[in-house]
């Protein structure tokens, strides 16, 4: 095969996944966004943590809500939990790298607020401490996944939300998280501003 080959074969299994979840997803979605539009307008704020790809993931969502996505309006509240490295190497210095954002969400996460947590694998220990924080402290969880869920699906409670792509393939599973975020945040407009 050719490396123009590889790339068609990439982009169909990315369109592949993406058709998959249109069904599985638009339900999970659609709560998420009635949630943080709900939250949104009540005063509360969106944290947001994950791990490498999902750090990213998870910065990209707090950016799209505190400048704008499409259309100007004003900036809405939302924190990544994942962008403070003296927060993030004393935390881990002082305590365990499983603490680096339950740590942070005991301060800053407030009942009402919500904890948008990102994880492909559902297995992420620091992001499943962020979880139980948040149940802690009244935040209630929208949680991205993939696979069969992980160690994160049976924590979570009958308010939150799980967004779980059905695939089994890390980079298939980032691609419909980046398109999920776009979706909350195109809707999140719309719903509060249009």
């Amino acid at each position: 095969m050719t490396i123009q080959d590889n790339i068609k074969t990439i982009f169909s299994a990315s369109i592949e996944t993406k058709q998959q979840s249109i069904e599985t997803l638009a339900n999970p979605i659609s709560q998420a966004i009635e949630l943080m539009v709900t939250r949104l307008k009540a005063g509360h704020k969106i944290l947001t943590c994950g791990n490498g790809g999902s750090a990213a993931d998870a910065q990209h969502l707090s950016a799209e809500l505190l400048c704008r996505f499409e259309i100007e309006r004003p900036s809405l509240p939302a924190i990544a939990l994942t962008t403070d490295s003296s927060t993030l190497t004393a935390i881990s210095n002082d305590y365990h790298y499983d603490q680096i954002f339950a740590k942070q969400l005991s301060s800053l996460g407030n009942k009402g607020d919500i904890l948008v947590a990102i994880s492909t694998s559902g297995n992420s220990g620091n992001v499943i401490e962020a979880i139980k924080m948040a149940h802690q402290r009244d935040v209630a969880v929208i949680a991205l996944t993939g696979r069969d869920g992980g160690n994160m699906a049976p924590l979570l409670k009958d308010n939150d939300i799980e967004i779980r792509v059905p695939s089994n393939v890390t980079a298939r599973i980032q691609e419909v998280h980046l398109l999920t975020i776009h979706c909350l945040c195109d809707q999140i407009d719309q719903e509060m501003f249009a």
